[in-house]
């Protein structure tokens, strides 16, 4: 079998290494006699899985201890509602920061609990920037944030000083690609589909005080309440066994190859190549991001035409390039490049560009 290489915005590419041992262990997990899609989540062979996952987020992330790791279901757009549920009051604000698809259904979640000020918004423009100008609200109850946008390609390479108000972030599409400061926020949520390991877990982040800062009073189903899942370890109920357990895998190889640093350094390195390889054409490939706010992990632009643009997914989908369109809601062409894709994946896709360009212009 060929590997085809995976450049949709998620479920992303999973490491070689990783899939193998997955197959490997797929039938005994670890002598247990039983596959991980089997095993109790109260045995002591996951919960120690279950532990590794989360001391290697901690050691790779450089977590502190006031901060606890949780593992949730329901994707990061069930954190749109959990969070102003269970830390915004009826009649409290919380700040937003509107950047793309994401936050405004962020957005929406929220005026269901509380009141939302839109702190900024690159909407007006079609969320070509990151905002660099910001109308918090003095007493506002947290400041929301989304680092990455998958849809639209922008990310934030510097965060927004918040004082002493909570700052909660979205890292969906952008965990554990680079360096980031954990104790400037509060609140930290991903999906782990990107780059932590396939659909059906969400990592939550939470500083221990927050819990704290509950809203009073306020009648919380058990399921929806942070104290539930801290108290009890992830494990009130049964959590998403399987895609811990590929956490576990996926946090152990970035351990291997070098941590953060070097996902950092490969990173930059993707995103050189094909930002390089978009600006070298500039009548025919079409950045739809200002330069300063492009992201590392999507890259999204447009060609001279629509049909160009259908030339160009069906001819990369016959090389073994997929998930190269754009969004439906903006079209276009989009390159994802998580911390699994590997530069020579992006440098095989970049001569099929520069091909491209001298066969259709």
């Amino acid at each position: 079998m060929v590997r085809k290489l995976n450049f949709y915005p998620g479920p992303a590419t999973l490491p070689v290494s990783v899939l193998e041992k997955i197959q490997i262990e797929m039938q005994d997990f670890q002598g247990t006699g039983m596959s991980i899609l089997e095993i109790s989540h109260r045995s002591d062979a996951f919960e120690k899985c279950l532990a590794r996952a989360k001391q290697n987020l901690r050691d790779i992330m450089d977590i502190p201890n006031d901060y606890e790791i949780i593992f949730v279901g329901g994707g990061a757009s069930t954190q749109f509602a959990m969070i102003p549920m269970n830390f915004l009051g009826d009649d409290q604000t919380a700040d937003y920061v509107c950047t793309g698809e994401w936050a405004q259904k962020a957005i929406k979640e929220a005026k269901l609990f509380g009141k939302v000020n839109t702190a900024a918004s690159s909407e007006k423009e079609s969320f070509r920037y990151i905002p660099k100008e910001f109308k918090f609200t003095a007493d506002a109850r947290y400041v929301h944030i989304t680092t990455n946008n998958t849809v639209y390609g922008s990310q934030w390479h510097t965060f927004p000083e918040t004082g002493a108000v909570p700052l909660f972030a979205d890292m969906s599409s952008d965990i554990m690609s680079h360096k980031v400061d954990i104790r400037k926020f509060s609140l930290i949520y991903a999906g782990a589909q990107k780059n932590l390991g396939p659909a059906g877990v969400t990592v939550v982040i939470i500083r221990k005080n927050l819990l704290e800062r509950v809203v009073p009073n306020r009648k919380i189903p058990t399921m929806l309440q942070y104290k539930t899942h801290v108290e009890k370890d992830s494990l009130y109920n049964t959590p998403p066994v399987f895609a811990i357990y590929v956490i576990a895998l996926v946090t152990d190889w970035t351990k291997q190859i070098g941590g953060l640093a070097k996902i950092e350094e490969l990173g930059q390195q993707k995103a050189k190549l094909v930002y390089d390889t978009i600006d070298a054409y500039p009548e025919f490939y079409r950045g739809m991001i200002d330069k300063d706010s492009r992201s590392k992990m999507n890259a999204t632009f447009r060609l001279p035409t629509e049909e160009l643009e259908k030339k160009f997914a069906s001819e990369a989908e016959a090389r073994g390039f997929l998930g190269l369109k754009g969004h439906r809601s903006v079209g276009g062409m989009r390159i994802s490049m998580y911390n699994a894709m590997t530069v020579d994946g992006i440098q095989a896709l970049c001569a099929f560009m520069h091909e491209f360009v001298k066969k259709h212009k």
